[in-house]
């Protein structure tokens, strides 16, 4: 039985990876700080079985503790501050958490385990103000934010780590993927949240920021297989994994409003608030090296990842709004 170290278990991704290797037969251990409270409920389903060791990505001893404890074959390093928005008022904390405890988990592995597997999360973000289009696995880094540039040294350190000392360390540059289990402070959640309590009488409008940013956007469903398929592979590599569209917030909007019979238009008022100090225009991945080498393919449509999670939060709402009547009558 393969065993698997997961950092960020708890999260969109950890919570969809943690699913597909249980499937696989994988032994599966999940990272947790020892001083905090954990949400469980993206992997309330499977919590069980899953075997819980301590450990912070910025105390080294805590990881290396925690890879001894589980011996894994492979390592699936996602744990991140990874909201952009917190990285300009945090910035220090996010270079503590996103980027030096990179190099805090490579180490760790090379110290415990170095013949281990290791997975990195790197992001589009990286890309920051495009130099060119689309975005593939070379294209220059020029991160706008905190975050951006945190990735950026997270995923140079896997490069030189791998180069260094011959360890198997991949970095999978994922492009924004999204799913019911996101955060409910990103963009995609945080639209079709609203568009939820908005059609079920809740609230009558919806704050936005730029509506022309343009994401490749696609489901993390999707995204974890690959993050597998990368460390299944002969030899370490570099992946940019997306699904080679685009689209802008004004048409996220348009379709999950539309799903419920409304017009954005008459509900979304635009807030100078929510504009980011420096934008990120334009992302849009070229995931050609993916499906040849790792023969990855996009199953979930962007506008079927849209309708999916507007259905599940109306059915998240609908339950909150029951049960809200029934405290109240009790």
């Amino acid at each position: 039985m393969k065993r698997a170290l997961i950092t960020g278990v708890t999260g969109q991704d950890g919570s969809y990876l943690a699913e597909l290797l249980l499937e696989k037969g994988y032994k599966v251990y999940g990272l947790r700080r020892r001083t905090s409270t954990p949400n469980y409920e993206n992997i309330a389903h499977i919590r069980n079985e899953i075997e819980w060791v301590s450990g912070d990505l910025t105390d080294l001893a805590s990881l290396i503790l925690a890879v001894r404890a589980s011996q894994p074959e492979e390592i699936y390093n996602l744990a991140a501050q990874s909201f952009v928005e917190t990285s300009w008022p945090q910035p220090l904390l996010t270079g503590q958490i996103t980027a030096l405890g990179v190099t805090n988990m490579l180490e760790a592995v090379r110290l415990v385990s170095p013949d281990a597997r290791f997975y990195q999360a790197s992001s589009s973000e990286m890309f920051g103000k495009v130099v060119e289009t689309p975005q593939k696995e070379t294209t220059p880094f020029y991160p706008r934010s905190p975050y951006g540039v945190s990735k950026v040294y997270g995923h140079w350190i896997t490069v030189n780590y791998r180069e260094s000392f011959d360890m198997f360390a991949c970095s999978g540059i994922l492009f924004n993927h999204e799913s019911p289990r996101r955060g409910i402070e990103f963009v995609t959640r945080k639209v079709t949240d609203g568009v939820a309590r908005i059609k079920l009488g809740l609230q009558s409008e919806l704050r936005m920021g730029n509506l022309d940013a343009k994401r490749d956007w696609g489901f993390a469903g999707d995204y974890v297989k690959a993050m597998w398929l990368m460390l299944q592979q002969e030899q370490p590599d570099d992946y940019v994994i997306a699904t080679n569209e685009t689209h802008t917030v004004r048409e996220l909007l348009e379709i999950a409003f539309s799903h419920v019979d409304l017009n954005y238009e008459d509900h979304v008022v635009i807030d100078p608030k929510f504009f980011r100090p420096a934008e990120v225009d334009l992302l849009l991945g070229d995931c050609t090296k993916a499906k040849n080498k790792l023969g990855w393919e996009q199953k979930v449509s962007f506008r079927e990842m849209i309708h999916m999670m507007v259905e599940t939060d109306l059915a998240r709402v609908e339950q909150e709004m029951k049960n809200k009547v029934l405290t109240s009558v009790i």
